[in-house]
């Protein structure tokens, strides 16, 4: 789904919601929750935010963008809460004022996936910023989102640690979501930095395997930030605080934990700290 159709989406829902009457309960109108491709791409969110509902009684309805965009989303006063994952953006949200708070929710992390072949001889590399200079020198295909989302940023800083990205015709940038770019790189037979979610949700359908892994630089934190109300009248700042509770207590963090994709664990939870 393009930015433009999961924006037009978070607009016909926001619409749709207008009519709705809140009691202080966070039950007259659904959340409006801008987050990460991931989350929605991995199926996480379908999975939990049910039992929220149930839970609660309060409905949730969402977009996935990349983080940049959801966090603009949130700025702009059209959406109650965002769950992202860009640590250093998200501080400087709160900073700003265009959130009340920052939690912990979960963790995954990234790793660098690629073809089997492994042209770049980057499996083994001592850390992904190594692994990055390697394919840069042997002008292997790499495959960025390119979108300004959280895994955008990482990639960017891992470049700053590699000493900084080259040009050469093998690098890519789709713009697009996770999902998208993991076909792209499949596709090109290219390299790709994914977060490991979306690439347990899609190892199946893509011809690609990981080659690095377990690098401390790729830790992947996720953050819930609560909009600032005053961004967004007429909003559903008591059901968006519902949904941050729910998220950070034992309930939702038990279902986080729960969730698997083939028996394997995607998210873990980590609303006592990282």
């Amino acid at each position: 789904m393009s930015v433009a159709t999961r924006l037009l989406a978070l607009c016909t829902l926001l619409l749709a919601a207008c009519g709705g009457k809140d009691d202080g309960s966070g039950a007259g109108e659904p959340v409006a929750m801008a987050t990460t491709t991931s989350t929605n791409d991995t199926g996480l969110l379908q999975a939990i935010i049910p039992q929220f509902e149930k839970a609660s009684g309060v409905k949730v309805k969402w977009v996935s963008v990349g983080t940049g965009q959801a966090l603009k989303l949130g700025e702009k006063g059209d959406a109650d809460v965002v769950l992202v994952h860009d640590r250093a953006k998200e501080d400087e949200y709160v900073k700003a004022g265009h959130a009340t708070e920052r939690r912990d929710v979960m963790w995954n992390d990234f790793l660098i996936v690629g073809p089997a072949a492994d042209p770049a001889k980057v499996k083994g590399a001592p850390s992904a910023a190594t692994a990055l200079a390697q394919i840069a020198g042997a002008k292997a295909p790499f495959i960025s989102r390119g979108d300004d989302s959280g895994t955008h940023s990482r990639e960017k800083a891992l470049w700053k640690s590699a000493g900084g990205k080259p040009a050469w015709d093998g690098y890519a940038e789709t713009g697009q979501g996770m999902g998208l770019t993991l076909t792209v790189a499949h596709e090109r037979q290219g390299y790709a930095l994914a977060d490991r979610g979306t690439w347990l949700s899609f190892r199946k359908r893509v011809d690609l395997v990981p080659l690095v892994e377990g690098d401390k630089a790729l830790r992947n934190p996720y953050g819930v930030l609560p909009v600032t109300p005053a961004l967004r009248p007429g909003g559903n700042p008591q059901g968006a605080r519902k949904l941050v509770e729910w998220l950070t207590s034992a309930a939702g963090q038990a279902a986080i934990g729960a969730f698997t994709v083939e028996g394997e664990q995607l998210f873990h939870p980590s609303s006592a700290g990282e």
